[in-house]
């Protein structure tokens, strides 16, 4: 299938949670709830309506699912929204968490041990940010049990994003931002974690995630959650594997939609760099538009996402 890419216009350490943001906190709730174990390691996992399964990866990493609920929710009507909480994080508890425990294979076998749970045999993946890393790395592993993928504003299938995304995090902050989001930073690394420090900290830095302003103030809420010790030894674990997705995707063939807020703190050419590689992929580029398609370009974004849903 030929590539496409759709433009549309809009009507109306910084890298420790580069990849972390999240949507509005949800009063939305579940139609089912549950816990599926990977060894002893509990991960907690919601269910939204009926239909074709849906898995919603949520950015991190480190962070819980909890900001994803509104996202399930919209997609439930015409098909069964998955979130679940990654290991270590939210109602996914573990004693600790250190290097051992802690790395991208795990998360992958946590995926599958939730799949065998549900008793799903495919299903389609949507990850978002980190998620899309996470997603991508699902590809190589199990393609046999996807439907078709989603990639929305996803970090990348490669580790290229961190030549240059602390550098893009602080162009699209204000001096006074930039100021500020060192202030707390400082506060934060010298123990200094209370929950006023970690907000000054979120107000700060979700600047850079979106076009639309008005949406910092729930983003900030949403960054004083992430658990930076997780963050750390993904980080850690991507860069000692040397990950990189390339090779493992040439031959996946199942059908992939892309989006990519040209407002992104990611550029375009780490996109552009799954697109190519995806074979039957479409890239959907959203003009006036940050990390998040669903809050500053909503209409387009779920125009797309649900067709594509709904072929799949």
């Amino acid at each position: 299938m030929q590539k496409t890419i759709l433009v549309f216009s809009m009507m109306h350490k910084n890298i420790l949670l580069v990849l972390s943001l999240t949507i509005l906190h949800s009063a939305a709730f579940a139609q089912q709830e549950g816990v599926a174990y990977n060894s002893h390691i509990p991960i907690h996992y919601k269910i939204f309506g009926k239909g074709k399964p849906v898995l919603i990866i949520n950015g991190g990493p480190g962070m819980n699912s909890n900001g994803f609920a509104d996202l399930a929710m919209k997609l439930s009507s015409n098909n069964q929204a998955i979130i679940y909480d990654q290991r270590g994080t939210g109602k996914s508890e573990m004693d600790h968490a250190d290097s051992s425990n802690m790395t991208m294979d795990l998360m992958i076998s946590d995926i599958e041990a939730l799949r065998k749970k549900l008793n799903i045999d495919k299903w389609i993946i949507l990850g978002h940010s980190f998620g899309g890393m996470l997603a991508s790395y699902y590809a190589t592993k199990y393609p046999q049990h996807i439907r078709a993928l989603v990639l929305s504003s996803s970090g990348g299938i490669d580790l290229n994003l961190l030549n240059y995304v602390s550098k893009n995090i602080d162009a699209k902050l204000n001096r006074i931002e930039r100021d500020s989001l060192a202030f707390w930073n400082r506060k934060i690394a010298n123990g200094d974690t209370a929950y006023s420090s970690r907000l000054g900290r979120g107000r700060n830095l979700a600047a850079a995630y979106v076009y639309h302003r008005e949406f910092i103030p729930v983003l900030a809420e949403r960054l004083t959650q992430g658990n930076s010790q997780i963050n750390n030894l993904l980080w850690a674990d991507m860069q000692h594997k040397h990950f990189d997705c390339s090779n493992g995707l040439q031959h996946f063939e199942k059908p992939v939609l892309i989006f990519h807020g040209q407002n992104d703190i990611l550029e375009k050419r780490t996109a552009e760099k799954a697109a190519g590689v995806l074979k039957n992929s479409q890239l959907v580029v959203l003009p006036n538009c940050g990390h998040y398609g669903w809050l500053d370009s909503p209409e387009v974004y779920f125009s797309h996402l649900n067709k594509f849903l709904a072929a799949n």
